[in-house]
């Protein structure tokens, strides 16, 4: 299949509290992670970077000229792939392995990545089927509990296990921020991934709905409140309590 090389790659739009989504043009909607860009005073927060297949900081200019620190969700391929190009990465202890060799079974790439999910290709010679991320060791490791500081900004670290075993959300107890990843957004919720764990998926939902967010980033499609967030998770643990029922796609 050949498409044309397109153009631009990446797209920008601007939220209130110093927030920005960056996201990937051509890729289709339902693949395509957001990535969620926070100015600080001292330093900036990216949360995620998605496929890596169009450099990310030479292409988006608020990526630019300060130090970032450039949090993975988890460590599937849409939202990790531009990770080698910042030299401070965290992630959660239990998928640092994968960041450390990452393959295109582990990061679920041979399940997604082909030509269908594209609009155009991201450069000449592009090929789905040869795709796969780069390694990008964690410099910092994450858990339950941790701060993630700008200088006037504080995000507190969550681990929200099911999606896969090391995914975290980042909450912004001032503000009431949440930045969720894959672990809740306002779409089809997948626990039946290889590393998925339903149990574990129905805790975190649990643990989910006591979070006083005020506006919930997900890892994709539109943000929400946390009204909304919750009755997401009300339906995903109604579906999945259910004798028999198979995961919610």
């Amino acid at each position: 299949m050949t498409l044309e090389v397109a153009n631009t790659w990446y797209d920008t739009k601007a939220f209130g509290d110093d927030v920005t989504l960056i996201w990937e043009t051509h890729i289709d909607r339902g693949v395509r992670c957001n990535m969620w860009h926070v100015c600080g005073r001292d330093r900036d927060l990216l949360v995620d970077s998605g496929f890596g297949v169009v450099p990310l900081r030479n292409n988006v200019a608020l990526l630019a000229g300060k130090e970032i620190l450039c949090v993975g969700s988890h460590s599937h391929f849409d939202h990790i792939g531009a990770h080698d190009e910042f030299e401070h990465r965290l992630m959660h202890k239990a998928e640092a392995h994968i960041m450390e060799r990452p393959t295109r079974e582990n990061t679920l790439a041979d399940n997604y990545v082909d030509w269908p999910i594209f609009t155009a290709s991201p450069y000449e010679g592009f090929d789905p089927a040869r795709y796969n991320v780069r390694a990008a060791p964690p410099t910092r490791l994450i858990d339950e509990g941790d701060v993630i500081d700008l200088g006037d900004r504080v995000f507190r670290v969550l681990h929200f296990p099911g999606h896969s075993p090391g995914g975290v959300g980042l909450f912004e107890d001032a503000t009431g921020l949440f930045f969720s990843g894959d672990q809740i957004y306002d779409g089809h919720l997948f626990s039946d991934t290889y590393e998925g764990a339903g149990d574990e998926y129905i805790e975190s939902m649990e643990k989910l709905k006591e979070l006083p967010v005020s506006t919930c980033h997900g890892g994709h499609f539109a943000s929400f409140g946390r009204d909304r967030m919750i009755e997401l998770a009300d339906e995903y643990i109604a579906g999945q309590r259910k004798p028999g029922c198979p995961a919610d796609h």
